[in-house]
């Protein structure tokens, strides 16, 4: 698998496969969203994911895939805070407002940051239909976000700072996006930086869930914290892995662009599974944003 990456990477058939890859981390994005902001305390929730994933990568970073170059440590390691902060952005957004509301915000910050990070980083450049396209989905995203700050109810107390905490996520994405997308260039076999990046990013929130859980007078019960942790952990594999092969294939910046169709597939969650509503001008909003990461696909 290692070898037909890196044989493909530049070619048509790299792109093709990105925009597969790409496509499905927005599926997989909106539901790993979904499983933090559910019944379970946010941190809680994410302590379960991260425990499960770092379990899940430890046989694989140590005994299947190549050992990392001594080059990828300090790497590893500022992927490490980076991916702190941009969690514990989210877990306060998460806390503060409906998923709904919060989750296009927090996804609309990063593809411009991310486009200009990858022109910056990679020389990475859109074309002016692309920027078009960039232009109608953070116009749908920011649409959305202006439309919620006026007429959302729930956690209306509240909802001023969970904007703001999803803008700065949106920046944290941005930028881990970009980071990452250098960081599994660096290393010679894609899946090496993907094991250990999975074990090393789940060790710390683990410990901050479990002070946390120590604390509650009304502990939840253990057996579906574990499950959500468990389907979490396999999704995050999944949403995380495949972008991160996205940006490897092919432009980071499309990559990010495109996973930002997940805001319409967090609207059908939140309404499906969440019951929270979303009502025809949201949905009309979140179209917008699908068009624009087509526009930006069919622009290229």
């Amino acid at each position: 698998m290692s070898a037909w990456i890196t044989s493909v990477e530049g070619t048509a058939q790299a792109a093709s496969w990105a925009t597969v890859l790409a496509l499905m981390a927005a599926v997989l994005h909106a539901i790993f969203g979904a499983l933090q902001k559910g019944r379970h305390d946010p941190l809680l929730a994410r302590g379960a994911i991260d425990a499960s994933y770092a379990l899940m990568a430890a046989p694989f970073a140590f005994f299947v895939v190549p050992w990392p170059e001594p080059h990828m440590w300090p790497i590893f390691a500022g992927a490490f805070v980076i991916h702190v902060l941009y969690k514990w952005a989210t877990l306060a957004s998460y806390r503060r407002g409906a998923y709904t509301v919060v989750y296009p915000v927090m996804r609309g910050t990063g593809p411009l940051f991310a486009i200009i990070g990858a022109f910056l980083v990679f020389g990475e450049t859109f074309n002016p239909v692309q920027w078009l396209g960039v232009a109608v989905l953070l116009a749908g995203l920011y649409g959305l976000a202006a439309y919620n700050l006026i007429h959302v109810t729930l956690d209306r107390d509240t909802l001023v700072p969970a904007l703001g905490f999803a803008v700065l996520t949106g920046l944290f994405v941005a930028l881990y996006t970009t980071y990452d997308a250098y960081a599994i260039r660096a290393t010679a076999d894609p899946f090496t930086f993907l094991a250990w990046f999975f074990f090393l990013d789940g060790l710390l929130f683990p410990l901050l869930a479990l002070r946390f859980f120590n604390g509650l007078s009304d502990k939840p019960p253990l057996g579906p914290l574990a499950v959500r942790g468990i389907f979490g952990g396999l999704v995050a594999f999944a949403s995380f892995g495949s972008i991160m092969l996205a940006t490897r294939l092919d432009q980071v910046g499309q990559a990010a662009v495109l996973r930002e169709t997940s805001t319409v597939f967090a609207a059908l969650i939140g309404w499906l599974v969440l019951g929270e509503r979303v009502g025809p001008r949201r949905l009309a909003l979140m179209g917008l944003i699908a068009a624009g990461a087509v526009i930006v696909q069919v622009g290229r």
